[in-house]
């Protein structure tokens, strides 16, 4: 086996935020992610499980320019119980998020529902049925 196919998990994913006080604010008070580690005012990190999700702002190592408004840059998809999607779907809506995909059940055994970020992107709660 290579060195690359000894990779067995993903540890943490980054997402730049174009508005990083609208991403914290949804993310810790909509989704309930407990900030657990804030690095500086421009990194901060939510324990999910066994991964690190981190919000940054541009700039520093990679200064990219920020995609446009409206562009799709990440889906991110998180897993429940499937009692617990229509559970989540009634929670986000009663905070004012709206659905994209209402709950849908797939043939292919998923049960989800997708909404978006601040920033843009799809945000996807399933359960495996």
């Amino acid at each position: 086996m290579t060195a690359l196919g000894q990779i067995s998990q993903l540890d943490y994913a980054v997402i730049f935020a174009r508005d990083l006080t609208a991403m914290r604010d949804f993310y810790e008070r909509v989704l309930e992610f407990p900030l657990s580690r804030r690095l500086s005012d421009r990194w901060f990190e939510y324990r999910i499980g066994s991964v690190t999700l981190a919000l940054a702002t541009h700039g520093g190592r990679f200064d990219d320019p920020p995609p446009a408004p409206g562009a799709l840059s990440v889906q991110l998809a998180f897993r429940v119980p499937p009692p617990m999607v229509a559970a989540c779907a009634a929670e986000l809506e009663a905070k004012g998020v709206a659905l994209v995909s209402p709950l849908t059940d797939h043939p292919f055994g998923h049960r989800t529902i997708f909404f978006r970020d601040p920033d843009g992107n799809v945000i996807e709660i399933y359960a495996e049925i």
